[in-house]
């Protein structure tokens, strides 16, 4: 028990894990330090995990309403063998100050998270020549404030990092890196980087831009043709353990539209027959799909030739089974969606999707972490 809001599963995972993923103790005399072998032993994987652990929970902390903001956890952040490097600690000390930022955004949109819990597994660990890579899997649920009293009950995501470790000369490990591995919008704990605009080719016909200010009053959804509540459950059910009836493209570019078709499917959408790359069609089988119903893009595309949906001008007009894409540098081309899993009475829509798998995040949260995106909104 770290504290009376998180709760670390880091004792029995990485006992778990590294069992696994550890390589083996090295034969090599004790002048030759376990870095220089290739090798680190078993308590010195788990520090690196207890150090993931601390790190992420942290950035997590910044985000509570009832965090202390000036408190540095230091005990966790150093060990033994493993610690910080200086300009790490730099690196946490500007996102800590990001993340307090999104908080205060957050709060201006009437959100907040009371307690939280986050978890770290180590997955693999690979040494060479003084350096080890650490690959690791957060999982992260938030309890929202209750400001208007109608809000989920929390909301979570899974993610997946990269962390880097460098052998000092005094024998220790200092942990001098900290990536995202995942593509798609930023977990609600990691600070914003700069992403670099990339040209691409877009066509017609083209979306419209939706408004991202709260309006003063909420619309409802009308009643459709698709079972709106079925596209909801599918997507709540397989937002984290991924549906084994279908392949994954987390390796090819991403899984949120893959994920966001799947839960239209399971709505009513029909398949539309055509060739693979024509946008016009609209399927998945056994072997193969089209590209709309993989590709952010050509998704959007589909749907308004095909009528299935008609965009709407605020984010805030969505419903339960409508879907959100973004495009985060404005370069034209769309790089993520996303689709509501629950609406508040208050009319703030939740967005369940993959890459970074996550549950119930509010529009306002996503905002809040990229307000200078472009959001495009879908009425199915």
């Amino acid at each position: 028990m770290k504290s009376t809001t998180f709760r670390s599963a880091v004792g029995a995972v990485l006992t778990a894990a590294l069992s696994a993923v550890v390589l083996p103790a090295s034969p090599a005399s004790a002048a030759e330090s376990p870095a220089a072998a290739g090798t680190v032993d078993t308590a010195t994987a788990q520090s690196f995990g207890r150090l993931a652990d601390a790190v992420l929970t942290q950035r997590t902390a910044a985000l509570l309403d009832n965090n202390e903001q000036s408190v540095r956890r230091a005990a966790p952040l150093a060990e033994r063998n493993v610690r910080m490097s200086a300009g790490q600690i730099r690196t946490e000390d500007t996102a800590l100050s990001a993340l307090h930022t999104r908080k205060a955004r957050l709060a201006a949109l009437g959100e907040a998270y009371t307690s939280a819990d986050t978890r770290v597994a180590v997955d693999r660990i690979r040494v060479e020549a003084g350096r080890a890579t650490v690959q690791a899997t957060e999982t992260t649920t938030l309890t929202y404030k209750k400001i208007r009293g109608d809000e989920p009950a929390t909301t979570g995501f899974q993610a997946h990092h990269r962390l880097s470790f460098a052998a000092a000369a005094d024998g220790k490990w200092q942990l001098t890196g900290l990536t995202s591995t995942d593509d798609g919008p930023l977990a609600v704990n990691e600070p914003a980087t700069a992403r670099g605009a990339t040209a691409r080719t877009t066509a017609l016909p083209e979306a419209t831009p939706a408004a991202i200010s709260k309006p003063s009053q909420p619309q409802t959804k009308p009643a459709g043709s698709h079972d709106y509540a079925a596209m909801a459950s599918y997507a709540e059910k397989y937002w984290q353990n991924y549906n084994p009836a279908y392949r994954k493209f987390n390796e090819a570019g991403g899984d949120c539209t893959n994920f966001v078709s799947q839960s239209l499917k399971a709505g009513g959408w029909a398949n539309k027959s055509g060739d693979a790359e024509d946008y016009r069609s609209w399927w998945y089988d056994t072997s193969y799909q089209s590209t709309s119903w993989v590709g952010a893009n050509e998704w959007s595309w589909f749907t308004l030739d095909a009528k299935r949906a008609t965009n709407l001008a605020n984010v805030y007009y969505m419903g339960v089974g409508d879907v959100m894409q973004m495009d985060f540098d404005k370069d034209g081309s769309k790089d993520h969606t996303m689709i509501v899993t629950y609406r508040s009475s208050s009319g703030v829509p939740y967005m369940t999707y993959h890459s970074v798998n996550t549950y119930r995040k509010s529009v306002a949260s996503i905002i809040a972490s990229y307000p200078n995106s472009l959001y495009y909104a879908y009425r199915t």
